[in-house]
């Protein structure tokens, strides 16, 4: 596939936050309503006559930049709690509004939209296609526009960018099987800030990964979450955990425990 580049000089990040600024403007009203917020949600999953209860009334609210890592053993409900963030999969109750909007509310298309303008997704998997390019895993999101399906040389442009900024600028054409571990985690953090979402939802990111690989990740996604960005993380590691802003703890559906990293680590370095 051709670059549509007019240098190979790889842009500084002052640079590349010029050409594409991916800090997120605060305003007056984006800073007083949560980039997301669940009241009471409740999920069940139907096995015949048994009814599973995966979520049990969970409420929270997820401030315009927080960093909150989401934990809890398998089967405590965490996944279906991101599916739900992510709006992969409806509540059976309560209220989940993203951006202001009620979820409920939405039809499959609206959701679909929201989604894709709001959310950035960053999977354990990866979840990159086989048969692309670096840059084609990148550009993906962008088809799914509904105002703008057909891409244009700007988004090659950005596309390129967000490459060369991962540290793949050299890699654009190269498939997923030509990649390590944590290059394929690269592209897929590329690909989740294409349409510049305020929220990136991360499904054990590191899960995969060695652990020099898994700091660099966490970094990566620290660097983003400095930028204004709001960063809902999924993960079974507690020192991976401890690098986002909070905590929430789940078992059985619930909120079991919820504690500041930032106030500790404070307190930790008073010596309290």
């Amino acid at each position: 596939m051709p670059c549509l580049r007019s240098s190979d000089e790889t842009p500084g990040p002052s640079v590349f936050r010029t050409r594409f600024p991916l800090q997120r403007t605060m305003t007056a009203n984006t800073a007083a309503q949560p980039a997301a917020e669940i009241i009471d949600i409740e999920k069940d999953y139907y096995l015949g006559e048994v009814v599973v209860r995966a979520l049990r009334g969970v409420s929270m609210a997820f401030p315009v930049g927080d960093f909150v890592a989401i934990m809890g053993a398998s089967g405590s409900g965490k996944s279906t709690l991101l599916n739900i963030l992510g709006g992969l999969d409806r509540p059976t109750r309560g209220t989940y509004r993203l951006a202001g909007q009620d979820v409920s509310e939405l039809s499959d298309d609206e959701l679909s939209d929201i989604r894709n303008r709001h959310i950035g997704f960053i999977f354990q998997s990866y979840n990159l296609i086989p048969q692309y390019t670096v840059l084609e895993n990148i550009e993906l999101p962008l088809q799914y526009r509904r105002e703008q399906p057909t891409l244009t040389t700007e988004d090659r442009e950005r596309c390129i960018a967000l490459a060369e900024r991962v540290g793949l600028g050299d890699r654009l054409e190269h498939r997923p099987f030509q990649l390590s571990g944590g290059q394929q985690q690269r592209v897929a953090i590329a690909r989740a800030l294409v349409n510049d979402p305020q929220i990136i939802l991360a499904d054990e990111p590191t899960g995969n990964l060695d652990s020099q690989t898994e700091m660099e990740i966490i970094a990566l996604l620290q660097e983003l979450n400095a930028e204004g960005r709001t960063i809902l993380m999924v993960t079974h590691e507690p020192n991976v955990a401890e690098h986002a802003k909070r905590c929430v703890v789940l078992r059985d559906g619930r909120i079991v425990s919820a504690y500041d990293n930032v106030e500790q680590r404070l307190a930790k370095v008073a010596g309290v």
